[in-house]
């Protein structure tokens, strides 16, 4: 990929929260420091100043919602105390896991459960307080918390696994139009991303909705719901032009952007930002996380010289575990 320097930004602000860019994107909420996915982890992604918050989203078996980063949760809940004969294996893309399944528990099955830490490299304070929210609490967290501060609190939700949701007759996609429906987001101008890394989400998604979608893109690996189609070939200028035919942007892991050498230095920025400006794409990386081991050793422990790095080289959101570091460097 050719090297180039940071282009220009394409709009001073992103209109549906009236922030300045980059926005800043509470990865699961404020998952650094609260138990992800959880509305005391939204709602303090929200307190720090974070312009958008990240529900991933997978169904029960009864069809609601709700904010796991997985459909396993055997190790982001108390799950297993609760319900141990319920363990079985599964397989989700092509990968075979033993554990517990939302698909398997209604609703009121799963409002008895706790979230818990999922890293042992974080805090364990808060394991067994907050419950498992439905994507219905979570708008209405950021409606209100965005009529409170005055600014509109966006919401950007991935559609995890969803052709195999759709496979086992729970489609995720229907269900996420309708309960933006409920709440009236439903123009291009609303504060609202929709993610996934399965562009057949997205294409399903894109006649259905004005809203804005974004195709996430890792450095290896192809497509789980396009056979052969990987992730390297959406980088080109041609696969940019392809993917901006369904989406409005694309959520690129980090290392696209700024890349990091053999010997562990900060590489120069790519040209994906430019090359997906001029696509007419977006561009949010992730994903930011102030704390080690995730801190790359080229920062020498200074989590604000990568958020400010990330801004000068003109991506226009960040997706962070730690937005409070975020907005102390971006709005200071």
């Amino acid at each position: 990929m050719a090297l180039c320097t940071p282009a220009l930004q394409p709009t001073p602000t992103d209109a549906p929260t009236r922030a300045p860019l980059p926005v800043i994107i509470g990865h699961r909420g404020a998952s650094g420091d609260r138990p992800e996915h959880t509305l005391a982890s939204y709602a303090l992604a929200i307190d720090a100043g974070a312009d958008y918050i990240e529900p991933d989203l997978v169904s029960t078996k009864d069809g609601v919602l709700i904010a796991r980063h997985e459909n396993e949760i055997g190790t982001t809940t108390d799950v297993a105390q609760k319900f141990p004969e319920r363990m079985r294996q599964g397989t989700i893309d092509a990968d075979t896991v033993t554990g517990w399944w939302t698909e398997d528990f209604t609703l009121v099955e799963l409002k008895t459960l706790r979230a818990k830490e999922r890293l042992a490299s974080r805090g364990h304070t808060f394991d067994g307080q907050f419950d498992i929210p439905t994507f219905d609490e979570v708008l209405a967290l950021a409606i209100q918390r965005g009529r409170d501060r005055g600014r509109a609190v966006g919401v950007y939700p991935e559609t995890k696994h969803a052709a195999y949701f759709r496979g086992i007759r729970l489609p995720l996609e229907e269900a996420l139009l309708a309960s933006l429906r409920r709440v009236g987001w439903t123009q291009h101008s609303s504060p609202v991303f929709i993610q996934s890394f399965e562009i057949n989400s997205l294409r399903r998604l894109r006649p259905l909705t004005q809203v804005r979608l974004v195709q996430l893109i890792s450095p290896v690996g192809t497509t789980p719901d396009s056979a052969g189609l990987t992730y390297q070939s959406m980088l080109t200028s041609g696969g940019l032009q392809r993917v901006r035919a369904y989406a409005d942007g694309i959520g690129a892991e980090k290392r696209l952007v700024l890349p990091i050498e053999v010997d562990g230095a900060i590489g120069q920025a790519t040209a994906l930002v430019a090359d997906a400006h001029a696509a007419g794409l977006l561009v949010h990386i992730w994903t930011l996380r102030s704390d080690a081991p995730f801190l790359p050793d080229a920062w020498k422990g200074d989590a604000a010289a990568e958020v400010r790095a990330f801004r000068d080289a003109a991506v226009d959101g960040v997706f962070t575990d730690f937005p409070a570091n975020a907005v102390r460097t971006l709005r200071p």
